[in-house]
């Protein structure tokens, strides 16, 4: 197998995290984000949709999403599980992990990416160019800090996102945090319970960037 990485980039962070949490390693490809590497036809020619990250198989097969790579990896690698273990634990588990991405790390992508000098008329990633809204870029920015707070809250009674058990919600919550940080956005002072979940996550190996 080949991972295609960008060190820098949050998206495939969240697979790194997964791969170590897993004691997996793989050959990586570093794809240079800054300099538009993922735009050039040599990478279009690995997935047209011009996103890291990538994981390609033995058979040639290319998964090109998060989610898609954590699914191959889980059924391959089943220890220790990061998707649940019964058909409860591993709705629970989906169902956080989504609520993460959508309202931290959707939140947070969707300011910069309407806000940063450098991603101008790249408002949303892949091969097509959008322009810039900046009322999207205050939109992401109130999202995501109520994405902070809401953490705190869901946080006071368990000590993972999804319950007892470290998870894929974990990994997105934890680069959502981080993400947030990019649009100057960090864990509020009065939030112990989002910090103390924060601080046990950056602890783990597997979270360093």
């Amino acid at each position: 197998m080949k991972f295609y990485d960008c060190n820098t980039a949050p998206s495939p962070r969240r697979v790194r995290i997964f791969l170590k949490e897993k004691g997996i390693e793989l050959p990586t490809v570093q794809v240079d984000l800054r300099h538009g590497e993922h735009l050039s036809d040599a990478f279009k020619a690995i997935n047209p949709r011009c996103t890291v990250p990538v994981l390609e198989l033995d058979d040639g097969t290319r998964l090109t999403n998060t989610h898609g790579i954590w699914r191959y990896l889980e059924e391959t690698h089943p220890e220790p599980r990061l998707m649940g273990r019964d058909a409860e634990e591993k709705a629970s588990i989906a169902d956080w992990e989504w609520h993460m991405e959508r309202e931290g790390f959707d939140a947070a992508g969707e300011a910069l990416r309407n806000s940063a000098p450098g991603l101008k008329d790249r408002a949303l990633t892949g091969p097509v160019n959008y322009a810039q809204i900046p009322a999207l870029a205050e939109r992401g920015r109130a999202r995501a800090e109520r994405f902070l707070a809401m953490l705190d809250a869901l946080l006071a009674d368990r000590p993972f996102i999804a319950g007892s058990t470290f998870s894929v919600a974990d990994i997105t919550a934890f680069v959502s945090v981080d993400f947030a940080g990019w649009i100057k956005l960090k864990i509020p002072d009065n939030a112990r319970h989002l910090r103390r979940w924060y601080d046990a996550i950056k602890a783990r190996p597997g979270t360093v960037s």
